[in-house]
């Protein structure tokens, strides 16, 4: 895999906007299943209702962390993996320890790997059922997987009923960590490509270790290098036996969910997609998705990304091309696939105060309009050459029109 660039600090938005009416609770989740070194499953509840908790943090009733925030996530090794890594924990498809920690440099184990990868294909509430988890595994490990991974039993099941096993696999080897090779093929088989894969095993690779790489798993790496699923190393090798780590995998997983029907969404989340129709309000983004649009409410700490740099919410402008997931009604992840270059604005709404400078120059404008039935605040800041036109700024609850660009306001046309 390429090295990575560290990802940026983040970014000072311009436009700063608050909701009269309350904010949004954090997200909850709903779950089962035990701790198993992939997260921290404490049991189900099927209980829907919000309740705060501390920061990139999400709790469902005492019962499920949503953890999408590491501390232990730093450095420029690992930091650029910050976005897959929040991306697959809002889903609960990759998560970290019990500790908090992700050990995003730790290698990852076939046993983790193997779970993430069903839960990727939105097979989690099957593999933690009780008809799966009383199922008799064929391989020769499976005596040790009841013992010491029982939690994975109905993993390791629906795997093997969905093929994410070689025909040759007779053990899992839950401790072994996992290489470049065997995640490859994994990720391959979790895509359903199997067919594909097989039918391009005469295909030529060029890497200078090609030879390293079996004659029976070279459809799965042309196939996965086709796919954008992995790539080389800077010096044209693919390594196939190093090992994954899960800062790395984490990516891997990313990419290949971007590629599954739904994106792998389970039953409790949604993937929302479509372009934001007005610069967000308060907590809420109004985003047009086939010729409609809807309204999403964002979690406080939910994790944002423009230009592939963490942002807060007001950083956002009306165009961008968003990608959401949400998890029990609220976002809780948003990145922007396609963002608006240089873009103008034009809103109108009730003039309620302003901010001047030391020069005394207005600084913000704030605003209040009426959005989805509610009404909210916008602050606006201005442009220093900001022109006024239709008189002199109004008294309290005057109509104005703001225009401007970039998330500033150029003008001011009093109504």
């Amino acid at each position: 895999m390429k090295t990575k660039k560290t990802m940026k600090a983040m970014i000072a938005a311009g436009l700063a906007v608050s909701m009269l009416a309350g904010g949004g609770a954090s997200a909850l989740a709903n779950g089962n299943g035990k701790g198993n070194g992939n997260g921290k499953d404490q049991g189900r509840n099927n209980d829907n209702k919000y309740t705060s908790q501390t920061k990139d943090n999400y709790k469902a009733n005492g019962n499920i962390n949503i953890i999408l925030n590491f501390p232990d996530v730093k450095g420029a090794d690992v930091e650029w993996a910050m976005k897959y890594i929040a991306s697959l924990a809002s889903k609960r498809v990759f998560e970290g320890y019990e500790d908090g920690s992700f050990q995003p440099r730790k290698p990852i184990t076939r046993i983790e790997a193997l779970t993430a990868a069903v839960r990727l294909m939105g097979l989690r509430e099957k593999a933690e059922s009780q008809e799966e988890m009383n199922s008799n595994l064929n391989f020769k490990d499976a005596d040790l997987i009841k013992r010491q991974y029982g939690w994975a039993t109905g993993y390791v099941a629906v795997a093997a009923e969905n093929d994410l096993f070689l025909e040759t696999d007779d053990k899992i080897q839950p401790e072994k960590p996992a290489d470049r090779l065997w995640a490859t093929t994994l990720l391959v088989k979790a895509l359903k490509l199997d067919a594909e894969a097989k039918a391009r095993m005469n295909d030529k690779l060029t890497f200078r270790d090609a030879n390293q790489i079996p004659a029976g798993s070279v459809g799965y790496v042309k196939v996965a290098l086709e796919k954008g699923l992995i790539d080389g190393y800077e010096d044209n090798t693919f390594r196939p036996e190093r090992p994954v780590t899960r800062a790395e995998l984490a990516a891997l997983l990313d990419r290949t969910g971007e590629q599954l029907p739904g994106n792998g969404s389970g039953q409790d989340q949604t993937l929302v997609t479509g372009k934001l129709s007005a610069a967000p309000a308060g907590n809420v983004l109004l985003v047009e998705k086939d010729g409609q649009t809807v309204s999403v409410v964002v979690d406080a700490n939910a994790f944002i990304y423009r230009n592939g740099t963490r942002v807060a919410l007001n950083a956002l402008v009306a165009g961008d091309t968003l990608k959401i997931r949400t998890y029990n009604g609220t976002a809780l992840f948003v990145e922007v696939t396609s963002a608006v270059t240089n873009p103008t604005f034009s809103v109108i709404g009730l003039y309620k105060d302003m901010t001047l400078t030391t020069e005394g120059k207005i600084a913000t404008i704030k605003i209040a309009q009426t959005v989805s039935g509610s009404v909210q605040e916008a602050v606006y800041n201005v442009a220093p050459t900001v022109s006024i036109t239709g008189g002199s700024l109004p008294a309290t609850d005057r109509v104005v029109e703001l225009k401007g660009s970039n998330a500033l306001v150029t003008e001011i046309k009093i109504q």
